[in-house]
């Protein structure tokens, strides 16, 4: 669809809370476009909405809430829970829809909103600018509910008792995690109940971080951003692995018994290539982002596979796995989609699905992890006042053109902005990491000339 959209960022809509458009305003307008849109048929309708541990959670949560049961619509209220959680319960309970309030690995003071489907799924851009259309078009329906058609709220009191069963289920019952020990950083945020219980009924000795949320610690020096802290438990704690999860639950970073971080490039290597094996890689085929290193590529090829691409975003891995029948895919940030378990990224089941490979192979997680070697990628942000069309800037061209160049068939280059601050993000790969680094600040320094 060609239409711009005006709220909705890569992964819903983000902002500082309490300022536009992360307003009670904003949220009990978005509540009433979902309630609006998602209320089709003649029966009672049910959304879903859960959020991380943020301050801000309960303002916007009582504001969605209002906004929803003014169009009619009953609200499910869950309070924290991963997003991957949420979007279980969504589909499980047969709900319209779901909400769920966070800014997954932003620091508390932004928050954000992003929806799931019925199915478990995150709603595409079409459906995404109907809600847009609903809330700047001045599409208010003339008649709202009055009397007994006016919206209930109910709450989910044994939510986290179901999704700790949910994700249980993904990880093989003839296996257990006997015997292992498992450091894991919950990021003070929507996982920290619910990921150390799932590992400690499967049998692991657990050492917990991040699990003391007070409503401004979410993400602060811990979780996925800073996996160094469940890098440094391990090895003080002689643990067998770590895992680090984001402020919403459905991002997972991997630490080896070393106390070496791996990022999602590794989880994908590891487990796509365990799947090939068992036959159960649909298609012998891996959906990743233009993120990932070339050096997963060489890793699926001489494993017996492919890579396919996409844009970055983990909505448009799931998009391109359900178009073309793949069941595996992610993002190198950690985002991992195992469609045979859940619809969409899930930190605690990512884990699971590793701890299954070293359980049944016998192996350490640095002798699995052997299966990638990377090639040097130099990554820079540079901060933009605006989001030009970079082919409109003739310098950037040029040097993209000049890098492309150097590095032929040896590496690879790409700019593309963040769609959730204003940042433009520089990616370059090649086999001479001093070379490639040199090549990035030099793009940097032209970008910040151009539009920082």
């Amino acid at each position: 669809m060609s239409a711009k959209k005006r709220l909705f960022g890569t992964d819903g809509v983000r902002g500082i809370a309490n300022i536009e458009p992360m307003t009670s305003e904003m949220a009990l307008q978005l509540g009433r476009a979902i309630a609006y849109i998602f209320k089709q048929e003649a029966r009672r309708h049910r959304i879903v909405i859960g959020k991380d541990t943020r301050l801000s959670g309960y303002m916007l949560e009582s504001a969605m809430m209002a906004g929803i049961c003014s169009m009619g619509v009953d609200t499910l209220i869950v309070g924290p829970l991963p997003s991957p959680g949420i979007a279980f319960i969504t589909s499980s309970m047969r709900a319209d829809a779901g909400v769920v309030i966070s800014a997954s690995h932003n620091p508390y003071q932004d928050n954000g909103i992003k929806f799931f489907s019925r199915d478990g799924l995150k709603l595409p851009d079409d459906v995404e600018l109907q809600i847009e259309d609903f809330i700047f078009g001045n599409q208010d329906p003339a008649h709202r509910p009055t009397a007994s058609e006016v919206g209930k709220a109910y709450r989910v009191d044994d939510a986290i008792g179901r999704y700790v069963v949910f994700a249980k289920n993904s990880f093989p019952k003839e296996l257990t995690l006997d015997g292992l020990k498992i450091a894991v950083d919950c990021a003070n945020g929507a996982a920290y109940k619910v990921a150390p219980d799932v590992f400690y009924e499967l049998g692991a000795e657990v050492i917990q971080i991040g699990v003391k949320p007070n409503g401004v610690n979410i993400n602060h020096e811990c979780g996925a951003l800073y996996p160094e802290n469940v890098s440094k438990a391990v090895r003080e704690a002689g643990a067998d692995v770590g895992f680090a999860l984001d402020g919403d639950g459905d991002r997972c970073i991997m630490v080896d018994e070393k106390g070496n971080v791996l990022d999602g490039d590794f989880i994908m290597a590891i487990n796509a290539l365990g799947m090939i094996k068992e036959g159960t890689l649909n298609k012998n085929t891996l959906v990743s982002t233009i993120m990932s290193n070339s050096g997963l590529e060489e890793a699926m090829e001489k494993g017996g596979g492919r890579v396919v691409r996409t844009a970055v975003g983990d909505r448009y891995v799931v998009e391109e796995m359900l178009k073309n029948g793949y069941n595996f895919g992610g993002e190198q940030s950690g985002h991992l989609i195992f469609l045979d378990h859940t619809t969409t990224g899930d930190g605690v089941i990512t884990a699971l699905q590793i701890l299954k490979r070293m359980v049944k192979e016998g192996k350490k997680l640095s002798e699995l992890s052997k299966a990638l070697e990377v090639y040097p990628q130099v990554l820079l942000n540079v901060k933009v006042r605006e989001k030009k069309d970079l082919k409109t800037l003739p310098s950037v061209v040029n040097a993209l053109k000049a890098i492309e160049g150097k590095l032929k068939s040896r590496g690879r280059v790409f700019i593309r902005y963040s769609g959730t601050e204003p940042l433009a993000r520089i990616t370059i790969e090649g086999r001479k990491e001093n070379e490639i680094k040199t090549m990035a600040e030099e793009l940097a320094s032209i970008l910040k000339k151009e539009i920082g």
